[in-house]
């Protein structure tokens, strides 16, 4: 199997049925907490970077003769977009001096439910970017995806910690 391919499917988490994308993040939740628990934020960051990058390269390789095709096999743009929405509370963590190996579930648990409706509801320019019917929109639905959903958790933990009201 090309690298291409075993990196557009993360490594066989996008053959899981049923809802390929919601194993993709369930997978990507797991890896994202165990990342941060080993290197904090700097290191989840530096993974979220490298997972962008190699899923557009490899959308792009795997999409070339598929034009407007987005199959549900692909994750590695759901891992990309999750990784990204788990920075926002790894990084909030890390500001506060949070040690790694803390557990603090509700932050992950947000960002994943958030990043799971936002893919899926597709609001505003994650919508746009999924319309765009090529391999960059097949990435960069998710990475939106992924801020708005970084977003919300910081203001669900503001609300929640009382910081907003």
């Amino acid at each position: 199997m090309r690298l291409s391919r075993q990196i557009s499917i993360f490594f066989g988490a996008g053959l899981l049925r049923p809802a390929p994308g919601t194993w993709g993040s369930a997978v990507a939740l797991a890896l994202g907490v165990g990342l941060h628990m080993l290197g904090h934020f700097p290191l989840l960051a530096l993974a979220t970077l490298a997972a962008t990058g190699v899923g557009f390269w490899a959308c792009a390789r795997e999409l070339a003769n598929r034009p407007g095709d987005d199959p549900s096999e692909i994750v590695i743009d759901e891992v990309a977009g999750q990784w990204l929405a788990l920075c926002f509370p790894s990084f909030g963590f890390w500001l506060m001096g949070l040690p790694a190996s803390t557990f603090p579930y509700p932050g992950w648990l947000a960002a994943f439910l958030f990043f799971r409706l936002f893919d899926i509801w597709k609001p505003w320019l994650v919508g746009q970017a999924d319309r765009r019917h090529d391999a960059a929109g097949v990435m960069l639905d998710d990475l939106w995806a992924g801020v708005f959903a970084g977003i919300a958790t910081i203001v669900a933990a503001g609300l929640a910690h009382g910081v907003l009201m």
